[in-house]
């Protein structure tokens, strides 16, 4: 079968995940802040609520929902009747999460508690047979790349109406009320998922059937994923990757109302044609994550051609390090060094953006990697297992963003303390920076590299093919009988 993609087929692909991140950048960038500042909750409430629910679907929904997508088999496929049944349930349930009800503070605590677990358990359904499916759309390691960009393109697009859109509008739909803001924006992000995540289904189709040969039971599938280092380091790396995008992009938005200077940034915003701002912590909060969007973007565009030449392990580890020094420089600036402040926003985005594609990409190629070790092949059970490492690492960043003002003793709608300034500052630079640094040295045990990337890709044709080698298995191989 041919394993080259149409345009369209990418283009329908990457639509699903700017669907799919329409809601999870609004939960990475505004989870903390909407329970803290508009829902009501105080921070040591929110704490439990964030880190209880978001790890029960870390370690419960995900593996549940991997295991019974790789036992689906419809005339769809495996994975895509996943895609069209959860895109209007999702959607509905991300509005709900983000709807501020006029309950008793008891009330909006189990109201709280509910919507979000069934935004994450439909999140789960949604988006982890969504992900497999880029395992199973080709086996061609090239247009494995291409697709990854063709994706993450999307999630630019969704990061910057999230982000650099999305406040604005808040305060503008709301008039003020941030409560019914949230409410009429999630509105419009809800029909656009759903007709986003229906195009995708409509648009891809499945390539790679696994054979009646390579089934197996979940213990066994199981089983091959312990002994998968690849994907052990890349499970513990998405974690790190995730805590690190969590704690900085939930803190931004405190960053810019209680530490960046109004009047340096009001001048700032003058040089944009932005004047005599009502809000310019908002604008300033808008702009600089636009700014770094872009340059994300931007960075995107060199991905593929470096992790052609170089692999993609040492390309995602050498922009994932560049990536992490601007961040830490955000301790340092003084509020009134709003240049300095957006410049830093703009390498980090260049940087990381190179990085961007390849998650995705390096978890399928740990998929063909297992195919290739145990003759069977469980795509969804591994990426399953690194939705698990992406709502862990959601979950324990937003964790730290609420953990750490309750413990620098943030005051909602306050005028905040130095020592509460101090711990934001803290939060979006020194202790944001680290889960990158630890998952840089990670990369450096992985041994998926351009050689074996190559190697990995024609036994598997090879096989698929029928075609017999006499070349020896794969290192450290179980023999099948």
């Amino acid at each position: 079968m041919n394993q080259k993609l149409s345009v369209m087929e990418k283009v329908g692909y990457s639509l699903g995940d700017l669907s799919a991140n329409l809601v999870f950048q609004t939960l990475m960038t505004y989870l903390a802040y909407f329970y803290t500042d508009v829902y009501g909750l105080a921070p040591e409430v929110a704490t439990p609520v964030i880190f209880t629910v978001g790890m029960v679907a870390a370690f419960a929904f995900n593996p549940i929902i991997g295991a019974l997508a790789d036992r689906t088999y419809t005339r769809w496929g495996k994975f895509r009747p996943w895609v069209l049944f959860t895109a209007i349930p999702l959607s509905l349930a991300a509005l709900m999460a983000f709807t501020t009800p006029d309950f008793d503070e008891k009330g909006k605590v189990i109201y709280a508690i509910v919507t979000y677990a069934v935004l994450l358990f439909l999140y789960a359904a949604n988006n982890l047979p969504y992900a497999a499916l880029s395992g199973v759309i080709t086996g061609d390691m090239g247009e494995r790349n291409s697709l990854s960009s063709y994706r993450f393109v999307a999630v630019m697009v969704a990061q910057f109406s999230v982000q650099a859109l999305m406040y604005p509008m808040i305060e503008y739909l709301g008039n003020g009320n941030k409560a019914a803001g949230f409410s009429q924006v999630m509105i419009y992000l809800a029909i656009i998922g759903a007709v986003l995540m229906l195009i995708t289904f409509f648009t891809t189709r499945e390539r790679i059937v696994p054979t009646r040969e390579q089934s197996s039971s979940l213990g066994q599938d199981l089983k091959d994923l312990s002994r998968n280092r690849p994907w052990l380091i890349m499970l513990v790396s998405t974690i790190l990757v995730f805590i690190t995008l969590a704690m900085k992009g939930g803190t931004y938005l405190y960053y810019f109302e209680n530490y960046v200077s109004k009047d340096a940034l009001s001048s700032f915003l003058g040089t944009f044609g932005v004047h005599n701002s009502e809000n310019p912590a908002a604008t300033g909060f808008s702009i600089f994550n636009g700014l770094g969007i872009i340059f994300m973007i931007t960075g995107i565009t060199f991905s593929k051609r470096f992790a052609d030449k170089y692999g993609k392990r040492d390309t995602f580890k050498a922009s994932l390090f560049l990536s992490t020094l601007p961040v830490l420089l955000f301790y340092v600036f003084p509020p009134e060094s709003v240049w300095l402040i957006f410049l830093a926003q703009v390498i980090h985005g260049l940087f990381y953006g190179i990085s961007t594609p390849l998650l995705w990409a390096m978890i399928a190629d740990v998929a063909d990697y297992s195919e290739w070790k145990n003759n069977r092949r469980a795509t969804a059970i591994i990426f399953s297992a690194m939705m698990v490492g992406l709502k862990a690492g959601l979950t324990l960043g937003q964790t730290f963003i609420t953990g750490l003002l309750d413990f620098f003793h943030y005051v909602p709608n306050a005028v905040q303390s130095g020592e509460t300034v101090q711990g934001i500052k803290l939060t979006v630079s020194i202790f944001a920076a680290i889960p990158f640094l630890l998952a840089t040295g990670l990369l450096f045990f992985y041994e998926i590299d351009k050689k074996m990337e190559v190697r990995i890709e024609n036994d598997l044709k090879l096989r698929r093919t029928g075609v017999a080698r006499d070349t020896p298995a794969a290192p450290d191989a179980p023999t099948h009988q």
